[in-house]
């Protein structure tokens, strides 16, 4: 098995290779523009407007991350790659459809994360801050997410290297990465055992490096401290 195993890594190498580098774009790519969608998310269920006692940016912030936090991912990509193209015909593509559905799956996950980081700021803070004379906007710009980031950043390590082990339920839909490699070259050999175990292999590679690069960033930031 062993001698197959390299055997495999050797000869198919180059969509190995491929389904890496794959891997890593689709998940750096989801966790950007997760962020991006996160970060609004986490503002409006923040925020304080209301109509009357009823808040509803809070409320859709909230429904928008218990539904896609308490769902399976896997029911999500589903639901955009079958429904999704008959809303929008612009996502027919199945490619946009599944990455659209990793993003919005992301953006729930960190929305809480950035909300997590500046709840975490101390409020005594923003307090001096308005006694300034600062606007709430200064003070959020200024004051508050300068030091979020430092809260942020170590969890958006590890929300990029979870999207790089979940970004595998895409192989389903064979988008190219890893596992969308390991079925095609699995099917080719008829080495399933050993196609996986290479999949593990590239998986524990990749996640341990990206394990390792957050708790060096975490230490210097301690340090920093």
């Amino acid at each position: 098995m062993f001698s197959n195993v390299i055997k495999l890594m050797v000869q198919y190498h180059q969509p190995l290779l491929k389904g890496v580098g794959i891997t890593i774009l689709l998940s750096v790519f989801v966790v950007f523009f997760g962020l991006v969608f996160g970060t609004v998310v986490a503002f409006m269920k923040m925020s304080n407007f209301s109509i009357g006692k009823f808040k509803p940016l809070n409320a859709i912030a909230t429904a928008y991350i218990e539904v896609l936090r308490g769902t399976p991912l896997l029911l999500q990509l589903y639901f955009f790659y079958f429904l999704m193209p008959a809303l929008i015909p612009a996502l027919g593509d199945e490619k946009i459809s599944i990455t659209v559905a990793l993003i919005i799956n992301s953006s729930a996950y960190v929305a809480e994360i950035v909300r997590s980081g500046i709840m975490a700021v101390d409020p005594g803070q923003a307090e001096a801050a308005r006694c300034l004379g600062l606007s709430q906007s200064q003070t959020m710009t200024k004051i508050i997410i300068p030091q979020a980031v430092k809260n942020i950043l170590p969890a958006m390590g590890n929300e990029l290297v979870m999207m790089v082990k979940e970004s595998s339920l895409a192989s389903t839909f064979y988008l190219g990465e890893i596992m969308s490699q390991q079925k095609i070259i699995g099917g080719a050999t008829y080495l399933q055992i050993e196609t996986l175990i290479i999949s593990a292999i590239l998986y524990l590679i990749l996640t341990a490096s990206l394990s390792k690069l957050v708790g060096i960033y975490e230490r210097r930031l301690a340090v920093s401290d």
